[in-house]
């Protein structure tokens, strides 16, 4: 029987030998596209190219694409687990055309590898079409008689990429799996989708949708589609579900050897709860491979919705501790092949699941507690609030179902309807701050240059003025002939040894100079960046003359510049391999900002880096660097270069046929930009600074060279004033530092004493009084700031267990105000008694029924305060 590898494998192969360039997945985090939360279809990595805003070197692709929806427009999580289909992680299959092939291809490429590749019976397929796409019919009617192709309306059978940008209708494959999977007849009468289950979708993209909601045709009509790989096994397999499919399957046998209970398809009590934990270990587990990690924000938000989730329905199976972490070597097993990085992150993946499991069944018994409390006030109606609940929900992440749960158990009801409400409006307040962008498509300024002279060619090896000749200059977004003496312009050259910014290194600066019958012009180049592909633009400013089209000019670059942003780029791919070493291989990197002064380097790991782990790695480049390694550089395919796991390459990056290596000794990477000649140019290397800059991303910042040099310097002058104030030559600092802690721990443990002492003897000067309602009371207002009010309302009630606490302190200019409340007494509440006085000194405060405190402006007021109070007890 086939299994999921081996469907992957030969729908790849078979739409590379028509042709087709075999494009990674990129990753389901998409770095790199603010709109989305995770990559959810085979076509967002090429959303660039359908929108016309890039090209590449190919116009036929074929992907096998890890998918999650589970959140926003396409949000599949509450259907997982209790359907036969629905999943939050899935791999799509897809071949895509940028304006090369278009319907008659796309059409008979699905037909052929839905029956001569995969093996689908051809009388069971069923295609739809777009009810207006005659075309689509006439072409389907070549492999199927017309009775068994079915038009639909905009709802199932046309795509659009958003309110505006391309569009166009789409053909859906269905399977016919039987009677026994549903009546209808045919895909339109079907409305539940079991008996014929979609497993195509092919994207005719043949219009741009515009603003007044009216379409005009692309110059280019492109083809995208999407298979899920998952339904494709589902009915190669002959599975009614696809959680009967190899993958997935094998991971419920694990929960099933875990739990000690064993699954039954049919069993719709604790069958959602396997299929639950199976999908969610997928997506939790991917995500945090490409570099996401469960938060209280934006995607981290859904991946810990998803993780507390498979916990919940895990403590259906008798869960109680955590448990994910150990299905995750099964999920290595049976997709690592396919997606290294799985590999790659599985101790990181592990670390992380643990962690949180542990957060949630900490929040789950604290909000336990909570909801004890809960209950005890709606105790008169036997009605949980709608209000409670959704705060047990939205505030402490209990679970609406948790809430439930227990509620049940103790014979109460939840005001569901209110909860809905609540939840509606914190949904319709995300929805209202969630970012939208239009894709409209563009006609580049720089696409006329490609197609007349070719791409920009980079000088790389030029370290003398180079002579090229104007090819374009832009002034405001529009193209102008000539650019005058203060004027800012864009500037496109034929071939320039400007390096363009890109892969996190900054563009070069430097001059274009031109001499034409006397006339001397500069054009002082600030900037250099590459936004089409094949073009280089030079930003400045005319600082002398007049600069014009097809002027032949001498463009030089600040080489002491360069040879600097040269040597802390090549430090960069050293530092990414010290870390790799140090840290281990999930470290990757996940950004970074090369110039001239120093250099930045993002990287995914889920904690702070230690003091030793920070030294090896200074230690471990600045080896490299004493060692003096040839840097090299040399080109090779990118299918050879993915076969090799000593170059690292980035899950995400956008690579053509060919790529550049770049190789420092064991370092190597696929990169573009300019390095050093031998790292022993480099110089030095030092960590200035290492922190968060997201959940499970962390930042290096880092010097090298002069700048290196004077960080250390800068550490030497520090430790020679510390050595002079303390007295103390410099090497024995830390004995003279460690000795100051322990004098100003005695010292402290000292007054600590004397302070004891006194709030002592000013309790046992104290006496409580009752209030008019006979309540014991101990009321005192500090005449001096010696105690905190804190601290003193703690002694009083040791001393005084019985009492209510009324303190007031004066501290600078502000008044302030403590009310402790014994727990023996229910019916008094220190934060309601509190806010009775609040007013008296202009304050604000708050706190717990036991215990509240607040503080005012109004000093005067303070006796007064607790006046007030006292007439409240």
């Amino acid at each position: 029987m086939q299994n999921s590898a081996d469907i992957r494998k030969k729908f790849l192969e078979y739409f590379q030998k028509e042709g087709h360039n075999i494009v990674s997945s990129s990753p389901v985090v998409p770095f790199d596209d603010p709109t989305l939360l995770f990559t959810n279809a085979g076509m967002n990595q090429f959303k660039d190219l359908f929108l016309g805003k890039a090209s590449r070197d190919y116009k036929r692709a074929a992907t096998s694409q890890k998918c999650i929806r589970a959140g926003g427009k396409h949000n599949d999580l509450e259907n997982v687990g209790h359907t036969s289909r629905h999943l939050t992680f899935f791999e799509m299959l897809g071949n895509f055309s940028f304006g090369d092939y278009f319907k008659k291809d796309a059409i008979r490429f699905a037909w052929e590898v839905s029956t001569k590749v995969i093996g689908f019976d051809p009388d069971r397929i069923w295609p739809t079409v777009f009810r207006e796409d005659d075309e689509a019919f006439e072409l389907w009617k070549q492999y199927v008689p017309a009775s068994r192709i079915t038009r639909m309306g905009e709802e199932h059978n046309f795509w659009e990429m958003g309110e505006v940008g391309p569009c166009g209708p789409s053909s859906e494959l269905h399977y016919d799996r039987g009677e026994s999977f549903g009546k209808g007849k045919n895909p339109a009468e079907d409305t539940a989708g079991e008996r014929f289950l979609e497993f195509w979708n092919l994207v005719f993209m043949q219009y741009n949708r515009n603003p007044d909601r009216s379409m005009t045709p692309l110059p280019k009509p492109s083809i995208d589609t999407g298979a899920g790989l998952e339904r494709m096994m589902a009915l190669v397999q002959g599975k009614e579900s696809v959680y009967e499919t190899d993958i997935l399957r094998a991971l419920i046998s694990q929960v099933e050897e875990h739990a000690k209970i064993a699954y039954d398809l049919h069993d719709g009590k604790r069958a959602p709860a396997f299929r639950v934990i199976a999908d969610h270990l997928r997506s939790l587990s991917f995500a945090i491979a490409d570099g996401a990690e469960p938060s209280n924000v934006e995607r981290g938000y859904v991946l810990r919705k998803i993780l507390r989730r498979a916990v919940r329905y895990g403590r259906m199976l008798g869960f109680d501790a955590p448990f994910l972490a150990d299905l995750v070597p099964t999920l290595c097993a049976e997709m690592g092949a396919a997606y290294p990085e799985l590999k790659i992150a599985q101790k990181r993946i592990q670390e992380i699941l643990t962690r949180e499991e542990e957060q949630f069944f900490k929040t789950l018994k604290r909000g336990g507690a909570l909801l004890s409390q809960v209950l005890e006030r709606s105790k008169a109606s036997g009605v949980i609030s709608g209000d409670d609940a959704f705060k047990l929900k939205d505030t402490y992440g209990l679970p609406l179902d948790e809430v439930q749960l227990l509620a049940v158990d103790s014979d109460y009801k939840v005001d569901i309807e209110r909860y809905r409400v609540l939840e509606q409006e914190a949904k319709e307040r995300s929805k209202a701050s969630s970012k939208t962008t239009h894709q409209a498509v563009e006609n580049s300024l720089f696409e006329e240059i490609v197609q007349k002279f070719g791409a920009t060619k980079f000088i790389r090896t030029s370290d003398a003025p180079y002579t090229s000749t104007v090819l374009g200059i832009f002034r405001n977004g529009t193209k102008v002939l000539s650019v005058q003496e203060g004027e800012e312009a864009e500037v496109v050259l034929a071939e320039t040894p400007f390096y363009a910014e890109m892969g996190g290194q900054i563009g070069d600066t430097g001059v274009l100079e031109n001499s034409r019958g006397g006339d001397f012009a500069t054009f002082e180049v600030q900037n250099c960046i590459a936004p089409y592909k094949g073009i280089i633009v030079h930003r400045g400013i005319v600082k002398r003359g007049t600069l014009s089209m097809h002027d032949t000019i001498m463009a030089s670059v600040d080489r002491i510049r360069r040879r600097k942003i040269e040597c802390n780029h090549t430090a960069t791919h050293l530092l990414h391999y010290a870390l790799h070493q140090v840290l281990g291989e999930h470290a990757r990197q996940a950004g970074s900002v090369v110039d001239s002064e120093r250099l930045r380097f993002d990287f995914s790991h889920h904690k702070s880096l230690e003091p030793d782990e920070i030294l090896a790695i200074e230690k471990l480049v600045n080896q490299k660097i004493r060692q003096n390694i040839p840097v090299e550089a040399y080109e090779l395919s990118y299918e050879e270069a993915k076969r090799k796991e000593d170059i690292k390459q980035f899950f995400g990056e956008k690579y053509g046929s060919v790529v550049r290596v770049v190789a420092a000794g064991d370092s190597k990477e696929l990169c573009g930009g300019t390095h050093t000649s031998q790292t022993g140019n480099i110089g030095y290397f030092r960590i200035v600074k290492e922190a968060s800059i997201a959940a499970g991303t962390r930042r290096i910042e880092a010097v090298t060279g002069e700048e290196a040099e004077e960080f250390a310097y800068s550490a030497d002058r520090l430790l020679g004033t510390m050595g002079a104030k303390l007295q103390s030559p410099t090497v024995k600092v830390a004995d003279a530092l460690e000795k100051l802690f322990v004098e100003k721990e005695a010292l402290e443990h000292k007054l600590k004493a004397i302070e004891s002492s006194k709030m002592q003897d000013l309790c046992s000067k104290l006496v409580p009084k009752a209030s008019k309602q006979g309540i014991s009371v101990v009321r005192h207002i500090l005449e001096s700031a010696d105690f905190d009010i804190k601290d003193l309302s703690e002694a009083v009630a040791r001393k005084f267990p019985s009492s209510v606490v009324l303190l007031g302190s004066v501290e600078g200019e502000k008044a302030k105000v403590l009310v402790r409340v014994p727990k023996e007494m229910p019916s008094l509440d220190a934060s309601q008694l509190l806010k009775t006085g609040l007013p008296a000194i202009s304050g604000k405060g708050g706190g717990r029924k036991e215990m509240a405190q607040g503080a005012g402006d109004n000093v005067s007021g303070l006796a007064s305060a607790l006046d007030m109070i006292m007439t409240n007890l």
